[in-house]
């Protein structure tokens, strides 16, 4: 008869089979769903009189412009994208609006709508709502058709917009205060064709569905002037995913009660059985990879700074016309980008080293493998990265500018050509690892399973990456925000979580702290609990892109199960802290162990609490682009991924020089200067600035907490300076980091003692 251990292994094998099956399946449903339901492209939009204002062409042209100068790293549209210009889907509508408004005022009273009283304007606005949500597009010809009074108010906008794109003295504060260069695009139809597609993302947002009485983008962003409040099914799947997630936690709690500690602890091994692993060559190839990790991480620093101090002076830094050399959407492209290469490097690289350490076996050429991945990945950030400034500069052309230069899509955004080159790379880190793994796999024994889940979770990590290669240049924009998160939340949120839990368990398997079956046992469970709220709960980021009601109550259901597992990391934390203290050898492995811990903190509040926090509907409708978002994107990316790629980076420079000195201070002050300073940019500037941006949301739309008047205030200027002691401390922490591993090459030569000598007189290695 089979052991239980063995019998509780299989069925949960075959319960996340069956969950991930399932997942997939509803998402490809709901993709099926956003591709016939998503907000049409007219073939032309038509005033009553016959008047020609734009075509399908001029709309997705412009995108394609709006594009190539960095798109959503230059404002946003529906809410996705940066932070400093305006949500121009949301800015639009507001001025088109308004434009009527005064337009109808003049008419009908013969003076401007500001000048009218109260009840003047009311009857106004409830002239126009019904006139501005009215769906006039018809599906036989592919035309909207629109009032010549509108087209005046469209062609006001317009010209505004084709102003603050160009070099016009008039408009050169806004340019200031957005961030953008002078002159962003020089071309003056390429500019007429811009502002068609940002008059059909503002149309979207207020036109109902044909037979609804909510917009494509369910009313999204705020804007009382024509009637975008929530809807009543924003309101309705909030409160029930606050329920979903309170009963989630119960669940999770009582399973936690009931089943957690049976087993007895292991009493921990004399010496470090790592000790044991025999570093090959290509293990020892990964060395040069953690170089480039910090080389990646302090340039991301540094471009984060330049584009915080953006923020400050709109075009210079320090009266230097830096935009003219480095715009801002060049600088937050890789400020952004450059998070996830150096995070995904150090992951790739402790695949790399875990792969023969797990199964004890050197495949054939694996060194080469890594030494020519190793080189791939210095030519994708040179060549993505150069492509990107050739793009933001208008050097490189609308026809290059999809495959070589900015795709314009925030995290996503290299050139198709890197994309793919990437993907090949990805797929040879999979043979790499995979091929080195297998042994493992087929020895059935206490670490199999783990090494299958983490062959698996590579699998899925190369795959996955295929979904950024979904999309064509003229795509759908709602189908490229699907495609999109499925890399930005799936492939990073997902299945990277998966490969981190099983890296973590097979350490700790291997220190002998935790016994094989039972991390295989909990490994597992685990990975349950992450897919049943992380995969469907792509889905919150999807509420207000054109898609439709289902989308909201699927992801408000389930992103709050995202939660759950968080809910208890602190006991997951407190776990982890035992272990470290269980026998005097695992000093050495104290500080990535800390680094664990703080992955344990950051989750919880990152994740879990900032992360709630803006993801039901409701919420989501008023702090979706706001500083709130921010902060979870800062304590969730850097917090939990970024703390674990070091975290993952020490215990492979431990295992590749185990008999090396290591400079405990410089860890030590660095540690605790990265969370202090991720902690006091947090607190100081974008909690706050969120918290006030949230307020002008509800009191006056989405429109003015993005707006240059709203961004310029006193207040937010003091905010934004406060930015300087949390990202000093955090670049100081950066730094010390850095120093530390460069001192493990460039330090004193180890000493070979035995290791218990050692701990006597060395206790901090």
């Amino acid at each position: 008869m089979e052991p239980k251990s063995v019998q509780i292994t299989r069925r949960l094998w075959l319960g996340l089979g069956a969950l991930l099956l399932v997942s997939f399946g509803i998402m490809l449903w709901i993709g099926k769903d956003i591709y016939q339901t998503a907000p049409p492209m007219p073939e032309q939009v038509v005033t009553e009189s016959g008047q020609v204002v734009y075509t399908r062409d001029d709309i997705q042209a412009g995108r394609v412009v709006w594009q190539s100068i960095g798109g959503q790293q230059n404002g946003s549209i529906w809410g996705h994208g940066a932070l400093i210009a305006p949500d121009w889907s949301a800015e639009w509508l507001h001025k088109e609006v308004v434009a009527w408004l005064d337009l109808r005022s003049r008419a009908e009273f013969g003076m401007p709508y500001e000048s009218l009283n109260h009840s003047e304007q009311a009857k106004l606005h409830a002239e126009i709502q019904p006139e501005i949500r009215l769906n006039t597009w018809d599906p036989e010809t592919g035309a909207i058709v629109i009032s010549d009074e509108r087209a005046q108010a469209i062609s006001q906008v317009a010209a505004h917009y084709m102003s603050v794109f160009s070099n016009d003295p008039a408009t050169a504060e806004l340019r200031e205060a957005y961030a953008l260069r002078e002159n962003p695009v020089p071309d003056e139809e390429h500019r007429r064709m811009m502002t068609g597609f940002f008059f059909w993302a503002s149309w979207a947002t207020t036109t109902n569905r044909p037979g609804d009485v909510k917009s494509y983008t369910n009313n999204f962003p705020h804007e009382p002037l024509v009637g975008n409040t929530p809807t009543a099914s924003s309101f309705m799947w909030s409160m029930f995913s606050i329920l979903f997630m309170i009963a989630g936690i119960g669940l999770l709690a009582w399973h936690y009660a009931v089943y957690h500690g049976k087993e007895k602890p292991l009493v921990p091994p004399v010496q470090d059985p790592a000790r044991a692993i025999v570093v090959t060559p290509s293990m020892r190839a990964t060395a040069k990879y953690f170089w480039l990790v910090m080389g990646l991480f302090l340039v991301q620093i540094l471009m984060g700074a330049t584009t915080a101090h953006y923020q400050i002076e709109g075009q210079e830094a320090y009266g230097f016309a830096l935009a003219d050399y480095l715009p801002y959407a060049v600088t937050r492209s890789w400020h952004t980008q450059l998070a996830i290469l150096w995070i995904a490097t150090a992951w790739l690289a402790t695949g790399l080293y875990l792969g023969p350490a797990i199964s004890g076996h050197e495949p054939k050429y694996q060194k080469f493998g890594v030494n020519f991945l190793f080189i791939s990945l210095i030519l994708i950030v040179v060549g993505s990265f150069a492509g990107q400034w050739f793009a933001v500069m208008q050097k490189l052309g609308l026809a290059n500018n999809f495959w070589f230069g900015h795709q314009g899509w925030e995290y996503v955004d290299i050139g198709r050509f890197w994309q793919i080159y990437l993907f090949i790379g990805l797929m040879l880190w999979l043979t790499l690892v995979g091929r080195a793994l297998w042994p493992a796999m087929r020895r059935k024994d206490q670490t199999s399973s783990i090494a299958g889940l983490l062959f698996l979770s590579t699998v899925a990590i190369g795959l996955l990456y295929a979904a950024g290669l979904m999309w064509k240049e003229d795509t759908h924009i709602s189908i490229v925000t699907y495609w999109r998160f499925w890399i930005v939340h799936l492939w990073v949120e997902g299945f990277f979580e998966v490969f981190a839990v099983a890296v973590i368990s097979f350490i700790f398997v291997k220190l002998g702290l935790v016994r094989g079956r039972s991390a295989t046992i909990n490994v597992l469970f685990a990975t349950i609990v992450f897919m049943a709220g992380g995969v469907l709960g792509m889905f919150h980021h999807l509420y207000f892109a054109g898609v439709t009601t289902g989308v909201i109550a699927l992801g408000a259901s389930i992103s709050a199960l995202e939660v759950v597992p968080l809910a208890l990391i602190g006991l997951e934390a407190h776990e982890t802290w035992k272990s470290s203290r269980a026998t005097p050898w695992m000093e050495r492995y104290k500080w990535p162990i800390m680094f664990f811990l703080a992955v344990s903190f950051w989750n919880l509040i990152g994740a879990g609490l900032l992360g709630f926090l803006i993801n039901t509907p409701l919420a989501l409708f008023y702090m979706q682009g706001t500083n709130l978002t921010a902060a979870h994107g800062h304590t969730a990316l850097f917090g939990v991924y970024g703390m674990l790629g070091i975290g993952l980076m020490l215990y492979c420079l431990r295992g590749l020089m185990p008999d090396k000195v290591w400079k405990d201070g410089l860890i030590r002050s660095g540690f605790w200067a990265l969370n202090i300073g991720l902690s006091l940019m947090t607190i100081l500037t974008l909690l706050p600035m969120g918290v006030l941006q949230l307020e002008a949301n509800l009191e006056r739309g989405y429109w003015y907490a993005r707006s240059a008047e709203f961004m310029n205030r006193p207040i937010i200027d003091l905010l934004v300076w406060l930015r300087v002691p949390g990202d000093t401390v955090f670049a100081v922490g950066a730094f010390l980091i850095a120093l530390f591993v460069m001192s493990l090459w460039l330090g004193p030569r180890p000493v070979n003692q035995p290791v218990t000598a050692k701990l006597k007189t060395e206790p901090s290695r």
